[in-house]
């Protein structure tokens, strides 16, 4: 059974100040509940073929994992794993509602495998959960001028 979780929401800033802050992977801990850290394999800026090690609190357990980045874009970022019991897809797109408020979507996607496979019902309702809370979090930062973009 596939997993599939696209959660979004409008944030109260441009697109590219929304993109350039949710598209930093150095920012991830700071607006997603779960990620713990993250660590760079290849050499900053983030490009196609990038690849980042991220370690994550989900479901009770500590996960690591290492994406690459599949595409990359003002608009969009898609970040691909392959390894561990539930490869995943990861897509941020930011699309411009008007100058000062950008919908951002976050939409995770995987083919868990062995009890993973049991477990996706869970996971799935557990990743829109956090995911939910994530855009939250990450709204509440950006409108409240609480980030800085490097």
């Amino acid at each position: 059974m596939a997993v599939d979780v696209l959660t979004e929401t409008v944030i109260a800033r441009p697109r590219a100040e929304v993109a350039a802050y949710a598209g930093d992977p150095d920012k991830a801990p700071e607006w997603y509940v779960n990620i713990a850290s993250v660590r760079w394999r290849t050499e900053p800026p983030l490009v196609v073929g990038s690849q980042l090690d991220f370690v994550a609190n989900f479901l009770g357990r500590t996960l690591t994992y290492t994406y690459e980045v599949v595409e990359y874009g003002p608009d969009r970022t898609v970040m691909r794993t392959a390894q561990g019991p539930f490869p995943m897809q990861t897509t941020y797109t930011w699309e411009p509602v008007n100058a000062t408020h950008t919908r951002m979507t976050l939409r995770n996607r995987g083919e868990p495998v062995g009890f993973a496979k049991v477990a996706a019902p869970m996971m799935a309702a557990a990743m829109r959960r956090a995911n939910t809370k994530d855009l939250a979090r990450l709204k509440q930062l950006l409108e409240a001028g609480q980030t800085q973009a490097d």
